[in-house]
């Protein structure tokens, strides 16, 4: 099986500061959605994989984070895209938790839900703890410059082997390559 893992915020959608906090303010970076379109018609299966501290801080509740996916999922499905799971952290930072980025928690229960070595797995981030998370389990580090990744960029540190994109439908341009051309 083929497997993709992408952070939401700042890869799918556009990002905040101050946490994406109800459905309305959940809204699609352009050609993200027809980029997991893209990998699904090249038999990827697609996970989110994302902290929502928001949750632990009293932004918003679970009832409202599964509106927000629920958008999410409508979204997807409206340019003919399926997102197969969705996996979240609700812990703040301070909370110690196995499930937040950078740890590997929420990466190993992916792994263990669909059973799957993740060691070569492309895992999509726009934060050093996304792409920490990933290369803890194997992951293969892909850094998108939408949401924080300028500044993660800039900021440095990044993990071995980390490939930088402006966007995750470069990402997918990269992974769907044909097998001899070069990227320009």
């Amino acid at each position: 099986m083929k497997l993709v893992i992408l952070d939401r915020d700042g890869v799918i959608n556009q990002d905040s500061d101050d946490f994406i906090k109800s459905p309305d303010e959940w809204i699609p970076i352009p050609g993200s959605l027809e980029a997991i379109a893209r990998l699904n018609q090249a038999d990827y299966r697609v996970v989110v994989a994302t902290n929502q501290s928001g949750i632990a801080r009293g932004k918003f509740n679970i009832m409202t984070l599964n509106a927000i996916h629920q958008k999410m999922h409508a979204a997807a499905q409206s340019v003919g895209a399926d997102i197969d799971a969705v996996f979240f952290c609700p812990h703040a930072a301070d909370d110690n938790c196995d499930c937040r980025k950078p740890k590997a928690g929420m990466l190993e229960s992916i792994a263990k839900r669909f059973e799957v070595n993740l060691k070569g797995v492309p895992s999509v981030g726009d934060s050093l703890r996304d792409l920490q998370a990933g290369f803890v389990v194997g992951n293969k580090p892909y850094l998108v410059l939408t949401g924080k990744g300028e500044m993660t960029r800039a900021k440095g540190g990044l993990p071995p082997g980390t490939m930088t994109f402006p966007d995750l439908a470069a990402v997918v341009d990269h992974l769907l390559m044909e097998p001899g051309k070069t990227v320009m």
